[in-house]
């Protein structure tokens, strides 16, 4: 069974290409979410294994979505993608239960591992 992801990113850009990315590595992209209003809509109708979630994003920020999640499904696992100099917002995150974060510019090695352990 492939693991199903959903990516929520504001940036079209960078959805493709962690899309491709999880894709080449055995992961099924079920969805994808621009903000995280839309992204709490599709983890309730998706279901998915789990989530990576831009920090920064408009109409509601991913820290919002991390704790509407977790307080709709509290096993629900999220990956926090952040950018440079976002410290404050992950330390936040990893406490409203991120399971891990990743940094901008990531390399793919980087992303695969990331979710394969906390999927393991």
């Amino acid at each position: 069974m492939m693991p199903k992801i959903l990516v929520v990113d504001d940036a079209a850009f960078m959805r493709m290409s962690l899309k491709m990315m999880l894709k080449r590595n055995g992961f099924e992209v079920v969805g994808e979410a621009e903000n995280g209003v839309e992204a709490i809509q599709k983890y309730k109708k998706l279901q998915p294994d789990l989530v990576t979630m831009d920090i920064t994003m408009p109409e509601m920020q991913g820290l919002d979505a991390l704790k509407a999640i977790k307080d709709y499904d509290s096993e629900a696992k999220v990956v926090m993608i952040t950018a440079m100099g976002q410290e404050r917002m992950i330390k936040e995150s990893i406490m409203y239960g991120a399971k891990s974060f990743i940094v901008k510019p990531f390399n793919e090695k980087d992303v695969v591992k990331a979710l394969a352990n906390i999927l393991s």
